[in-house]
């Protein structure tokens, strides 16, 4: 593990932190969970704390009655509907992103799990689109200073409420970094 300004590079379960000042309304005060980072495939990763207005249960017809949330994991193919958790004992196609957390596997398989009542709702989150960078995107908006970033913990990514997870991200980078919760979301009307 390398480090940038005191702050992890990006790699797999790193949160990028949203600067309080980034103005971007797709990333405002947002944490974004890194799954996959290469100097030459660029990164890819999900919002961790922007609510969609829809539950599983109203986008897949046959989970109805599943109340679970569905985030948006960024502005990226909108379309797309995936999955990460805590439970590699089910799926041998999912990806491991950190210690204990873990992407996608057998979306049918999920299903009938979820009906039998294996999946712990609080180990899971689902997340409609994705956030990505080009190749040397992710590195130039942190060099700017968009982002800053720290280690993942299975703590922060399932069992935050959806309100604290940046505060809890910045908290996590101790130090003066803590201060930045306090900072409103528009300085000018202060």
């Amino acid at each position: 593990m390398f480090y940038i300004r005191g702050m992890i590079a990006p790699q797999p379960g790193t949160l990028l932190i949203a600067d309080p000042f980034l103005k971007d309304p797709n990333f405002l005060r947002t944490v974004v969970l890194i799954c996959r980072h290469s100097k030459d495939e660029g990164s890819f990763g999900f919002t961790l704390n922007r609510l969609y207005d829809l539950t599983l249960g109203e986008v897949i017809p046959e989970m109805e009655g599943f109340e679970n949330p569905i985030f948006i994991g960024g502005p990226v193919q909108m379309d797309s509907l995936h999955f990460i958790h805590q439970y590699p004992e089910y799926f041998n196609d999912c990806e491991k992103i950190d210690h204990n957390i873990f992407w996608g596997g057998d979306f049918e398989k999920l299903k009938l799990l979820m009906k039998d009542k294996v999946i712990d709702e609080q180990k899971i989150k689902f997340f409609i689109g994705y956030s990505g960078w080009a190749t040397g995107q992710l590195e130039l908006e942190i060099e700017e200073k968009s982002w800053l970033s720290v280690k993942g913990t299975g703590n922060i990514v399932f069992n935050t409420a959806l309100g604290d997870i940046w505060k809890a991200s910045l908290v996590q980078l101790g130090g003066n970094y803590e201060k930045l919760v306090h900072y409103p979301t528009d300085p000018q009307l202060n």
